[in-house]
């Protein structure tokens, strides 16, 4: 039997209706969001984006426009818990957040709305055992392993300080936490994970499945032969984590990704809406 990346067909988008609150809750946080963009943006959040988030001098003048709002409201939505004896500050709310919010700058959202709280451990934290639900078909055990970010699903992002502020300025590595974690999240909208996040349509849909498959079970191949792969062979340890990392690879190495992968490159960068690969050329 030929095994696909996904389960059944969702082709509701990100904010579908069956997705949003009740019409006064949403007019209230609608009303709120406003108040809190009327603020000027601080000058001292625009120099942590600068300097701490290495993708900010590839967007034109209108997405960092747009980047900055995301952030601004996405601070002031989420709680924020420095854990481990860690301080929260100002530098890693704004960092965290001018990643997560860089994913869906070209997505009709709602911010990760259940995505209430984001915890921040100082360095590498060890997860307890457990079993963890990846689909409603695939349950997982879990070991006691060393983790530098998780996203629970029903629950809290948690990071790393340490590992977000390396990947943050190191896009070469083709890691970073923060957006494998919030890709998660994405693909958790429908309170599953398996690797697919919701789809405008039933041809993005159908060639989602074509592409992802087909990448995904080579992925799988090569890694069981030892071989060495552009992709990290972490992807190949199930569906979930197949999209997250290759969202990671799609936005820190995006000109190699669309070289080597242009199928899989195309169909994030329809998902995503975004093209990062033609900003560095612009950039450049």
């Amino acid at each position: 039997m030929v095994e696909t990346i996904v389960g059944q067909p969702r082709l509701a988008g990100i904010d579908s209706p069956s997705q949003r609150n009740m019409p006064i809750f949403r007019w209230l946080r609608e009303r709120r969001r406003k108040e809190i963009l009327a603020q000027p943006f601080p000058d001292s959040w625009r120099a942590v984006l600068e300097q701490h988030v290495a993708h900010w001098p590839y967007l034109d003048v209108g997405e960092r426009v747009l980047l900055q709002q995301l952030v601004q409201v996405f601070v002031v939505e989420k709680n924020w818990e420095g854990c481990g004896g860690l301080e929260m500050t100002d530098e890693i709310r704004v960092t965290i957040a001018g990643l997560a919010c860089l994913l869906v700058l070209g997505l009709e959202h709602d911010l990760y709305r259940r995505v209430d709280s984001i915890l921040v451990y100082p360095s590498t934290v060890v997860a307890p055992a457990r079993h963890a639900a990846v689909s409603r078909q695939l349950v997982i055990e879990k070991a006691a392993v060393p983790i530098s970010g998780e996203a629970m699903l029903g629950g809290p992002v948690l990071l790393v300080w340490d590992a977000v502020r390396r990947d943050a300025v190191h896009p070469e590595r083709g890691h970073n936490v923060v957006f494998h974690e919030f890709a998660h999240k994405l693909d958790m909208l429908d309170g599953t994970i398996d690797g697919m996040p919701p789809l405008a349509d039933r041809a993005q849909y159908e060639r989602w499945v074509e592409v992802c498959t087909r990448e995904y079970r080579e992925l799988q191949r090569q890694a069981a032969s030892k071989r060495a792969t552009f992709l990290d062979h972490y992807a190949g340890t199930n569906v979930g984590e197949f999209f997250a990392v290759v969202t990671e690879t799609f936005f820190e190495q995006p000109v190699a990704m669309r070289r080597r992968h242009s199928d899989l490159y195309a169909v994030l960068q329809g998902f995503y809406r975004q093209d990062p690969a033609a900003r560095q050329a612009r950039s450049a």
